[in-house]
């Protein structure tokens, strides 16, 4: 087609090489620009297998964010992992497609961390936004955890896993306690964080219908085979450092994360596309949320059987929403 474009790119954001990804069949389409979460996990051929069909609607883009994936380096100056710069790194990227494509709005689509950013960004730039779409939304990083923290002792109880019982009782709930900035809120710091959220995959809280380590590995090693042409060897490296850079650098912000509060009200149509088993950032707090935040459109969307990754989970139905629904509704916004 004489418009489409496929390309893997290297551009400078807020000093900082950073990769784009750009895929479409037509200039005239508007710009749908994915913000991965973590911080600090890239999904770039994922997202690229599942929402195929986009491509024939928007101009994509994927972003490897500052210190994630193709973008993370030893370099990154640590001072320099904060909300703020994440917001100002955005703005720079929108406006730059803006002006390439010749465009003054742009779609956004934040996953998980990305929806933190997403949000924030939106309320802030609104004039740049056709619609803002959260998948697997943030909204309060404590009563998450708090409730993340619960499910996996509940469901181990139900078990009769003593082993897992014994660990979670052993380093306690989140927080309990304890004050802000809650640096290691686990007994047991970092390990123990990283091993509850492995639990709440085990369980079910990330991919619903894959449950225990053993399905978890086999459901991600079956698109192994799709990471090319993007990643290379060293790039799956750069990814694993990546995320541990990012996750160790941002942790004790993303705790002060309470949407409630930070983000009250935006000026752009607004989709929440939440998995109903979402346990990795809560889907009740997220329907709390989406209830009190004022939009001049909004409208909430729920996965049954979905968890944390509708997009992949039950991407036929989540491509056809964003195809049939976001688009018509809001393409003159």
């Amino acid at each position: 087609m004489k418009n489409s474009l496929v390309t893997l790119e290297k551009i400078s954001l807020g000093g900082i090489n950073q990769w784009i990804s750009i895929r479409k069949k037509d200039t005239k389409n508007p710009i749908l620009l994915y913000l991965h979460g973590g911080p600090g996990t890239p999904v770039m051929p994922l997202f690229r297998y599942f929402q195929a069909p986009l491509e024939g609607y928007f101009i994509v883009v994927q972003w490897e964010q500052r210190g994630a994936g193709k973008s993370f380096s030893w370099h990154i100056p640590r001072q320099s992992m904060t909300i703020e710069q994440f917001i100002s790194d955005l703005h720079e990227l929108i406006l730059f497609l803006c002006k390439r494509f010749n465009k003054k709005k742009i779609y956004l689509m934040g996953h998980s961390w990305g929806s933190v950013l997403g949000i924030m960004t939106v309320k802030r730039y609104p004039q740049l936004f056709h619609a803002y779409i959260g998948i697997g939304q943030a909204s309060n990083t404590v009563e998450t955890e708090k409730i993340m923290y619960q499910f996996v002792m509940n469901i181990s109880k139900k078990l009769d896993d003593k082993k897992t019982v014994k660990f979670l009782k052993k380093i306690g709930p989140p927080f309990k306690g304890m004050k802000p900035p809650y640096a290691n809120f686990y007994k047991g710091g970092y390990i123990s964080k990283m091993r509850v959220y492995g639990l709440v995959a085990k369980y079910g809280g990330l991919i619903y219908n894959v449950k225990g380590y053993r399905s978890l590995v086999k459901y991600f090693l079956k698109y192994l085979p799709f990471l090319k042409p993007e990643y290379t060897m060293l790039d799956l490296i750069r990814i694993m450092q990546g995320n541990f850079f990012s996750t160790k650098t941002m942790m004790k912000e993303l705790l002060t994360v309470n949407l409630f509060e930070q983000v009250p009200e935006v000026k752009v149509p607004v989709y929440f596309l939440m998995g109903r088993h979402d346990y990795n950032w809560s889907a009740e707090l997220a329907k709390n949320y989406f209830d009190v935040l004022k939009a001049p459109k909004k409208e909430f969307i729920w996965f049954e059987k979905s968890a944390h990754a509708p997009n992949g989970e039950e991407h036929e139905k989540f491509n056809n929403i964003i195809i049939e629904k976001v688009l018509p509704e809001t393409s003159e916004a």
